[in-house]
């Protein structure tokens, strides 16, 4: 079986869109991504209908992952949030979101309750206790292969040298893939990619503080791995606007601005078609 860590190549870069629920990741899984990103915002919107500021407890996140792994056969990587506590409750995490068939974990340097990022108020943890719990997480998980993704949010309030600093030490940790949040600059993205060696991923939010780039000025930069959390829950978001404002002027779903997706077709999307062909074997088997 190929190993996730091998899929990181210099000079590539993995395109990572984000799922939210068992609608999104089903509709995501066929387009054959290399990897997939269970993003914590749209998981925590999705799945309780509130802000993704700390609410959600660890039992909330692992079920969902539970539902993604059941759903998808891309490997994804989990949104973590702080490991929800101290370092028990990071070994917790991380076994528990291994167990549950995700292929790596994001953990971040955010005080509790943490904030989504590109959004204001984010605070982070002292460096040190940033650090144990990355050495935890790391000799927590039962396969290498299992993705620590390690997350500073230290730049909006601390600034890119601390940021830097943090990353380097996340590294020296034992971290697989850094993630500096938030640079406001392709200048300072250049630098993030150039101070480091190890994989290095982005977070693409359209409307976020980061410049939304090519595929190919990510690869130009240095990045191996770009996540796109929000992309598809905010063209969700858009589209049930219209439809719902559409329905409530008109009383009809005649003349909507969106396309619909076929019914059948997204019944099959769904996996429909399993459960009629099921049908259909044990009629015959009655009918014999």
């Amino acid at each position: 079986m190929a190993r996730v860590k091998d899929l990181f190549r210099p000079g590539e870069l993995i395109v990572a869109p984000g799922i939210f629920d068992g609608i999104s990741a089903r509709m995501a899984d066929p387009y054959g991504f290399d990897m997939l990103y269970m993003t914590g915002y749209g998981t925590v919107a999705s799945h309780l209908g509130v802000p993704d500021a700390g609410i959600a407890s660890y039992t909330d996140m692992v079920g969902r992952v539970q539902v993604m792994a059941d759903v998808v056969t891309t490997p994804f990587i989990a949104d973590g949030d702080t490991g929800y506590g101290g370092l028990l409750n990071v070994q917790h995490t991380v076994r528990g979101y291994e167990k549950a068939g995700a292929a790596g974990i994001q953990i971040e340097d955010q005080e509790f309750p943490k904030k989504c990022g590109h959004t204001p108020g984010r605070k982070v943890i002292p460096l040190e206790d940033m650090v144990q719990k990355i050495q935890v997480a790391v000799e927590t998980r039962d396969s290498s292969d299992f993705l620590i993704v390690t997350r500073t949010d230290a730049r909006t309030g601390l600034g890119l040298d601390e940021a830097l600093r943090r990353g380097e030490a996340f590294a020296k940790a034992g971290a697989d893939v850094l993630f500096i949040e938030s640079p406001e600059s392709e200048e300072e993205m250049a630098k993030i990619c150039s101070s480091f060696d190890l994989p290095l991923l982005v977070n693409v939010v359209d409307g976020g503080s980061t410049p939304v780039l090519s595929k190919q000025d990510y690869i130009d930069l240095g990045y191996q791995i770009a996540i796109y959390p929000g992309t598809g829950f905010m063209a969700v978001a858009h589209a049930l606007h219209s439809v719902y404002g559409t329905l409530k002027k008109t009383g009809a779903s005649l003349n909507l601005d969106v396309p619909l997706r076929d019914f059948m077709t997204f019944s099959k999307d769904m996996g429909f078609q399993d459960v009629w062909d099921f049908d259909k074997a044990h009629q015959r088997d009655a009918a014999e």
